[in-house]
């Protein structure tokens, strides 16, 4: 019984830690925020429009990839940044290319959202 407690315990504390996290980056990061209040608004969109399920669904999983990329990217600038303080190629391709991925996902939401909602706006 103890042991399930514990385990218990122990994935409360993993959410707390989760939550903690997302919290300190909107706290400190600009890029977050920005996605956040883009999110924020293409779900206000979605209400309006009355949007499908099925567009639904597509928009959460995109809204859902765009901040969790920006989570690890925030993730990876931070560990490499705590490394090192010099000027270190290997740590600026790490930063750059978790960049570029928040990037790749950013514009793939942005295409995917203007084809999602042209039909709803045009009508």
């Amino acid at each position: 019984m103890e042991g399930n407690h514990n385990r218990y315990h122990t994935r409360i504390l993993s959410f707390k830690y989760a939550f903690e996290g997302i919290y300190c980056a909107l706290k400190e990061e600009p890029n977050l925020k920005f996605h956040a209040l883009v999110a924020i608004l293409v779900i206000a969109a979605g209400s309006y429009f009355q949007i499908s399920k099925t567009d639904w669904v597509e928009l959460i999983i995109l809204i859902g990839l765009v901040i969790s990329l920006e989570l690890t990217n925030t993730a990876i600038e931070t560990v490499v940044d705590s490394l090192t303080q010099a000027a270190h190629p290997g740590a600026k391709m790490a930063k750059d290319i978790a960049a570029g991925a928040v990037l790749v996902i950013s514009i793939t939401a942005a295409i995917a959202g203007v084809i999602i909602f042209l039909p709803y706006v045009s009508q």
